[in-house]
């Protein structure tokens, strides 16, 4: 597909990842609607983007906020052709926790914003999709979930996060072949290490010690190599049902 007139929205939008992708969406002539919790980051993005752009304050685990994100987004620029799903959460915890069982809550809301959030973006902006007329392969959309390469090897404490991972590497086949009749592609990007919030906040002596995992190139990979693949699968038009890992070659050890 196309990128240049298409509008795109952009879960996680205002930072990291997301921000990558709506910066370089953009960029390709594409309106974006950033869909993001925070305002401030959200606004000031949409504002420096300029007409193309618009921000949408959303919780991706609320179906009726989603709703509403996707209603506006319809609203400012009259279709969707493209969800990138980039919001997620870590909340690390071991299953026992000296020697007592922990919480549920950050399991359940882990759950609740990876993976929930990811189908509550899927299904209210793909039927939104099919009112577009398609392309010469009849192609009206495109969906690309954000997973993580502890999908399939996480590590001790992350029990919560490489559930929601992993259920959203195991949908994207089903739902792209669901979608297939309806010419709208789904595929699922697993990145290894990135530069993203989520890793801001860790020492630099830890960051440099992951980079040091990683076989090549030897560093944490950029937001922006991110939206260069999501760029490409949006462009390439038979490229489906799958899910690519995005990692410089690493392979993470249990700890």
């Amino acid at each position: 597909m196309k990128i240049n007139g298409t509008t795109v929205l952009v879960t996680g939008g205002a930072s990291g990842l997301g921000e990558a992708c709506v910066r370089c969406f953009a960029s390709e002539g594409a309106n974006v609607a950033i869909f993001d919790m925070n305002s401030d980051a959200g606004e000031a993005l949409a504002k420096e983007i300029g007409k193309q752009a618009i921000f949408i304050t959303t919780d991706v685990s609320d179906e009726k906020n989603v709703q509403a994100s996707v209603d506006a987004t319809m609203t400012a620029f009259g279709s969707i052709h493209g969800a990138i799903n980039c919001a997620g959460i870590v909340i690390p915890s071991k299953v026992l926790v000296k020697g007592e069982p922990s919480p549920m809550a950050g399991f359940i809301k882990t759950i609740q914003v990876n993976l929930l959030g990811t189908m509550n973006v899927i299904r209210l902006a793909s039927a939104k999709m099919l009112l577009n007329p398609g392309n010469e392969d009849g192609e009206k959309g495109i969906v690309i979930n954000t997973a993580s390469i502890a999908a399939f090897e996480g590590q001790i404490g992350q029990a919560s996060y490489t559930a929601s991972k992993a259920a959203i590497v195991g949908m994207t086949l089903p739902i792209a072949r669901e979608f297939a009749d309806y010419g709208i592609r789904v595929n699922t990007i697993a990145p290894g290490l990135f530069e993203t919030p989520m890793m801001a906040g860790l020492p630099e002596k830890v960051k440099a010690s992951l980079a040091q995992m990683v076989p090549f190139p030897k560093r944490l990979g950029k937001p922006s190599e991110f939206a260069l693949l999501a760029k490409h699968i949006m462009e390439n038009p038979v490229m489906n049902g799958e899910t690519i890992r995005l990692d410089s070659a690493v392979r993470m050890s249990g700890r």
